[in-house]
This record gives structure tokens, sequence and C-alpha cells, in this order.
């Protein structure tokens, strides 16, 4: 059975000052800060993190349209046949992030799947990390936790 993370970001500005955070329900959580990012690179960090700090197999979850389609739409492979362009032929934004977080998904000694939320619509767990990540932002500064 994967443990279930949620996992958000938050720019305020974007560029701007930003947050980065995960959390499983009654369980371990943890936020960071980034003092000049994007909104994107904060939701990819945030799940770079999450696999980075729980063992085992994940189901992500996040309101990240951006995170959840590379993975579900399987942008990677359109990405590494173009030499890390995207479709329009641009340099693929965020690519040091994103060639960690792949390499962590799609380790086959690790299931990792994703799955999307609406952000904002009242679930528990997404407004938590919404609001760590907010928080992270704001203070320039994570925190760690138990009881998420």
């Amino acid at each position: 059975m994967p443990t279930v993370v949620y996992t958000d970001g938050s720019c305020l500005g974007n560029p701007g000052p930003g947050g980065w955070a995960w959390a499983v329900s009654g369980g371990p959580y943890a936020s960071g800060a980034e003092p000049h990012t994007t909104n994107q690179r904060m939701e990819v960090t945030a799940v770079l993190q999450a696999l980075q700090s729980i063992a085992g197999p994940l189901e992500v979850v996040s309101d990240s349209a951006y995170v959840v389609s590379c993975f579900e739409q399987r942008w990677w492979i359109g990405w590494q046949r173009r030499g890390w362009r995207n479709s329009a032929g641009k340099p693929v934004a965020n690519r040091d992030l994103w060639e960690s977080l792949i390499a962590l998904a799609l380790d086959p000694a690790r299931q990792v799947s994703f799955r999307k939320v609406k952000g904002h619509s009242g679930e528990p767990m997404n407004e938590f990390v919404d609001q760590l990540a907010t928080q992270a932002a704001a203070a320039q500064q994570g925190v760690t936790g138990g009881q998420g």
C-alpha cells in the first residue's frame, strides 16, 4: 500500500519569494523556502523533497497540473527525445529539478503514482500543504513536523 503524500508550492509574486510543502495525513510533514523563484519551481520542488524524504511506494497528490500532467501524459519522453526542449522547441523550464524528479519517480525499484486534486476545494490535506507552503514563502523559513 503506497503512502499518500500531499504536495504544494507557493510564490508571492511570480517570480518572487517562494515556499514548498509536503505532508502525510497523520504523519510527517515539511516545508522550505527560496528567496527568488517561481510557482512552478516550488510545485516541482515540493514533490522532489517528498520523494527524497519518504521511502517506499508513494501516491503523490498535487493541485499542480504542471506536475501531474508531466507524469500522466509522459511529457518527459518528448523532452528527452528532443534534447530537453519542449514541443515549441524551447528549453524545458526547470530542467534541473525535472531531471532529479523524473529519475526518482521512475525508479523501477519503487512505485510512484500521481493524482490531481482541485486546489482550494476544501480537501483538508491539500489546504494544509497550501498553508505550509504559503507560510514558508512569507517567512522565508520552513518547518518540519510529525502530525499532518
